[in-house]
C-alpha cells in the first residue's frame, strides 16, 4: 500500500504477518478441551487417590472391626487406584493427539500454509477420533455417576450428623437419638454380615468432627469435579473433531485434497 525503504520495518511486518497466520492456525476449542481435560484428571487422579486410601482408613477405624469384612473393599482400592495411574497416562496421551489432530484440521481448513491440505487419511483419523471420543464420553458418564456415590454418602453422613447434634441440644436422653445411624452396608462399601458396619448416635456424631472425615470429604468432591471437567472436555472434543471432519469432508468434495 505504500512503499516501505526501511529493511528493519519489512522484517518487522513480514514476522507480524508470520504470528498473525501461526495464531489464526491455533484450534482453540481443542486447546481449551485440553487445558480443561488435564485439569479435569489431575483433580479426578489425584483426590480421587488419596480419597480412597482415607477411606479404608475410616471404614477400618469406624465401620469394620474384622479385617475380612473390608478385605474386598481393600483389593478394589488397590486396584483401582492402579487404575486411576493408567487413566492419567491414557488421558495425557490422548489430549496430546486430539489438540494435534486440531491443529492438523484447522490448518487444512483455512489453508494456511501450503503443504497443508485435506486428504483421504486425515479424514479418516478424524472419523475414528469422533468414535473413540464418543465411546470414551459414554464411558467417563459412568465414571461421573460411581464417582457421586462416595459423596453422596458422606454428604448424607453430614446431614445426619447434623440432626444428631441437634437433638442433643432439644432432648436430655441420649436414648433419644442413638437409633439414628449410617449403615455403610447400604452403599456396598462392606457385606451384610459384617459387624458392626454402622454407626449411631453420638458415635456418628463424633466421627463428623474429626478432621480424617472432612479431608475424605473435601478430596471427593474435588474428584468429583474433577470427573465432571473431564466430561466437559470430552464433549468439546467431540464438537470440535466433528466440526473439523466435517469442514475437511466439505473441503474434500471441492477438490482441495
Amino acid at each position: 500500500m505504500f512503499p516501505v525503504r526501511q529493511p528493519w520495518l519489512c522484517r518487522a511486518l513480514g514476522c507480524y504477518d508470520c504470528c498473525i497466520r501461526c495464531i489464526g492456525a491455533v484450534p482453540y476449542p481443542s486447546l481449551v478441551a485440553t487445558l480443561l481435560c488435564y485439569a479435569g484428571m489431575a483433580l479426578f487422579c489425584g483426590c480421587g487417590h488419596e480419597a480412597l486410601t482415607q477411606t479404608e482408613v475410616l471404614v477400618e477405624t469406624y465401620f469394620a472391626r474384622n479385617v475380612q469384612d473390608y478385605v474386598v473393599m481393600a483389593s478394589f482400592i488397590k486396584y483401582f487406584q492402579y487404575v486411576i495411574y493408567g487413566l492419567a497416562s491414557f488421558f495425557f496421551l490422548y489430549g496430546i493427539l486430539l489438540l494435534a489432530e486440531g491443529f492438523y484440521a484447522t490448518s487444512a481448513v483455512k489453508q494456511t500454509f501450503g503443504e497443508f491440505r485435506s486428504t483421504q487419511c486425515g479424514r479418516c483419523l478424524s472419523l475414528t477420533f469422533i468414535i473413540v471420543t464418543y465411546i470414551l464420553a459414554f464411558i467417563w458418564l459412568a465414571v461421573f455417576a460411581f464417582t457421586a456415590i462416595p459423596v453422596l454418602f458422606l454428604f448424607n453422613m453430614e446431614q445426619t450428623c447434623h440432626d444428631i447434634n441437634i437433638l442433643a441440644e432439644t432432648t436430655p436422653s441420649i436414648n433419644q437419638h442413638s437409633w439414628i445411624c449410617m449403615d455403610a452396608r447400604q452403599y456396598g462399601l462392606l457385606p451384610w454380615n459384617a459387624m458392626p458396619g454402622k454407626s449411631c448416635g453420638m458415635t456418628l456424631a463424633s466421627i463428623c468432627k474429626t478432621s480424617e472425615f472432612h479431608h475424605t470429604y473435601d478430596l471427593y468432591v474435588a474428584a468429583f469435579a474433577g470427573a465432571g471437567i473431564t466430561l466437559l472436555a470430552l464433549f468439546l472434543y467431540l464438537a470440535a473433531t466433528a466440526y473439523n471432519y466435517a469442514v475437511l469432508r466439505f473441503l474434500g468434495r471441492k477438490g482441495i485434497r
